[in-house]
Order: C-alpha cells, then sequence, then structure tokens
C-alpha cells in the first residue's frame, strides 16, 4: 500500500494592518476605520462640554459648590440647591447643548456641501425663514407646539428658495450663499414687518423667537429639538462619509458609486432639521454654526468630515456663551445670541478678509 502524502497546511491569513494614523475597530465580521486624530478630538471635546456644563450649573448670582451641582441636578441636596440648578439653570444647560450640537452639525454640512466656509445657516437664509415663520405662527396662534413646525417650514422654504435660485449648491457654492444672503434679507424684513403690524401684546410674546436666548424657553420645544437632533445626528454620520466623496467632481463622485444627488438631498433635509428645530427652541443664535465647523476642523484636521466633534463644538460654544452672558455682567443677563454675534462677528471678518472667494473645503 502506498502511503498517502499528506496535505499541505493552509496558508495562514495575514493581519489586516490599519493604514498609518487609523484604528481598525473589528465588531461581528465587519470592520471600521477610525482615524485616531478624529477620536481624541471628540473624547476632548467631551472632557470640556462635560466641565463647562457643571461649570454651569454652580456658577451664577447665587453659586452653587461644584461637588454639589451634579447631586442638585438629580434631585438631592439642599432644597436651594435643587432649585438653583434643576428647575432653573438644568433646563437652560439641555436646551444650550442640543441647540449647539444641532447648529454644529448643520453648518458643518452646509460648509462642506457648498464648498465654501462661508455657507452656514445663518447666511443662506435657513436661520432667517424659521424666524419670520416661527414669528408669524405665534402672532396667528400662539400654542407652544405651532412656532416648532413653523420654523421647520420656515427653514425648508428658504432653503427650497435659495436652491432653486442658485441653481444648486456644489460647484455652484459661492452663488448659493450670495443667493441665501439675499433669501435672509428678505425673510428678515418679513419678521420685522410681521412685529411691527401685531398688536402689542403678539409683538411681545414672538419677540423672544427674534433674540437667541436660553431663558424660559418652551420645555416642548426642546424635547422636540433633543428628538429631531436623535435623527440628524447619526444621519450626518453617514453623510458624512458621503460628503468627503462629492469634495471631488461630480463625474468622479458618480463613478465612484456615490449618489450625488441623493446625497445633497439628504444634507440639505438635516441641516433644515438642525436649523429649524433649533431656532424654534433658542431662537437665532448667530454665527455659532460657523465657529462650530470651524473649531473641529482645525483639531480633528481636513482628511474627514468632522460631524460629531463639530456639534460637540457647538455645544461647547452655546453653553460658554451662555455661562458669559449669565455672569459677565451679573446680575444683568446678556442674551446668548449676542455673546456668540460679539464673538463670531469679529471672527466672521476675519475669515472674509483673509480667505478667497472660492477657497474651498
Amino acid at each position: 500500500m502506498s502511503a498517502t502524502a499528506p496535505a499541505p497546511p493552509a496558508p495562514a491569513s495575514r493581519p489586516v494592518v490599519p493604514p498609518p494614523g487609523t484604528w481598525r475597530l473589528a465588531v461581528a465580521g465587519r470592520s471600521v476605520l477610525l482615524e485616531r486624530r478624529a477620536v481624541l478630538v471628540v473624547a476632548v471635546l467631551s472632557v470640556l462640554v462635560l466641565v463647562a456644563a457643571a461649570a454651569s450649573l454652580a456658577l451664577g448670582t447665587a453659586r452653587v459648590a461644584l461637588v454639589d451641582a451634579l447631586p442638585a441636578a438629580l434631585g438631592h441636596g439642599e432644597a436651594r440647591d435643587v432649585l438653583l440648578v434643576q428647575r432653573l439653570r438644568l433646563p437652560r444647560v439641555v436646551a444650550g447643548l442640543l441647540v449647539g450640537g444641532a447648529l454644529g452639525v448643520a453648518g458643518v454640512l452646509l460648509q462642506t456641501l457648498a464648498r465654501n466656509r462661508l455657507a452656514t445657516p445663518d447666511t443662506v437664509g435657513l436661520d432667517d425663514g424659521a424666524t419670520a415663520f416661527a414669528v408669524a405662527s405665534v402672532v396667528a396662534v400662539p400654542t407652544s407646539l405651532l412656532p416648532s413646525a413653523a420654523a421647520l417650514v420656515g427653514a425648508a422654504t428658504a432653503a427650497a428658495l435659495t436652491l432653486g435660485l442658485a441653481g444648486g449648491a456644489g460647484r455652484r457654492g459661492y452663488r448659493f450663499l450670495v443667493v441665501g444672503l439675499g433669501v435672509g434679507a428678505v425673510l428678515g424684513a418679513g419678521t420685522q414687518l410681521v412685529l411691527a403690524r401685531a398688536p402689542v401684546d403678539a409683538a411681545n410674546l414672538a419677540f423672544p423667537w427674534t433674540v437667541g436666548s436660553l431663558s424660559a424657553r418652551s420645555p416642548l420645544a426642546v424635547a422636540v429639538l433633543g428628538a429631531g437632533l436623535a435623527v440628524a445626528l447619526p444621519a450626518a454620520v453617514l453623510l458624512g462619509r458621503q460628503l468627503g466623496v462629492l469634495r471631488l467632481a461630480d463625474a468622479v463622485a458618480s463613478g465612484l458609486g456615490s449618489r450625488v444627488r441623493r446625497v445633497r438631498l439628504g444634507v440639505i433635509a438635516t441641516a433644515v432639521l438642525g436649523a429649524g428645530l433649533s431656532v424654534a427652541a433658542a431662537g437665532p443664535l448667530g454665527l455659532v454654526a460657523l465657529l462650530a465647523p470651524e473649531i473641529a476642523r482645525k483639531a480633528a484636521g481636513p482628511r474627514a468630515v468632522p460631524v460629531v466633534a463639530s456639534a460637540l463644538a457647538g455645544a461647547l460654544v452655546v453653553v460658554v456663551a451662555d455661562l458669559l452672558g449669565r455672569t459677565a455682567f451679573a446680575p444683568v443677563e446678556v442674551p446668548v445670541g449676542i455673546v456668540t454675534a460679539l464673538v463670531g462677528g469679529p471672527y466672521l471678518l476675519w475669515l472674509l478678509l483673509t480667505t478667497r472667494t472660492r477657497r474651498t473645503l
């Protein structure tokens, strides 16, 4: 009998080596590449947001010890601390986190889509449309839920007008920006006209929607914003991966398998959702959607679209600005929208003076 030759050993599978500067996360047979720098930036921003939130809970005209702020937020501790933290400060901190996160997401998506760092909900008319419709709804039918729905309709209307008149975004990003400024100016004038012709009581009731503030905002509007952000943030993360391809020419992006038109519509819808609901919850907060993506992009680097980092940076900017507005000139409170405009205005001027008009992202 002839002996059978042993079967050759199966070749050992080579371990998958991730590219330099990335981590490979394998779960259930699938793997995801994570950029180390982006992950570290998200971790650092998360810590800064927690520190800013804790400081905002503790500081004010009447101070609470930092170690007592968190238990008071949960309803434990002295009655005075619980009243200050849980009833007065915690709602506005939560509103600031949600509003800043929504504006950061909307800003980074629009900037990347239009390939222009100046394209934000402030500059392309989304905030003005949301404000105009929210004010009109308060003057007409003063209910707590209608401003949120009206703000969404207003932001969507502004986006449709801007896209239609500009012929789209993408390679026409500069035209998209200029047309958006015009649409926003018209809608802003409409807001002033509605307030001027409304009865005094109705105008006073609608005026808070024209000034960015976190004071005494509707809990229902904040809850609706939270639900909207829970939908918008995961969608923005998925769209951000596609937007990295859309930085190339449309023909190249289509050749790589990207559905250009569908991605652009998804970006606009997500930006409208974030901008509209944030205006309904806190009014227009100027330049947050410009500052947050800039902070995230400079920290995380230009390789990817920093959606999560922009959301965290926006939350950080709004919470810190609200804290400064409450404490810097106490007992006088400065609305958070004025603080963000004072900080973001000079930066916007510097950006306009030092950035080439057609510079892309």
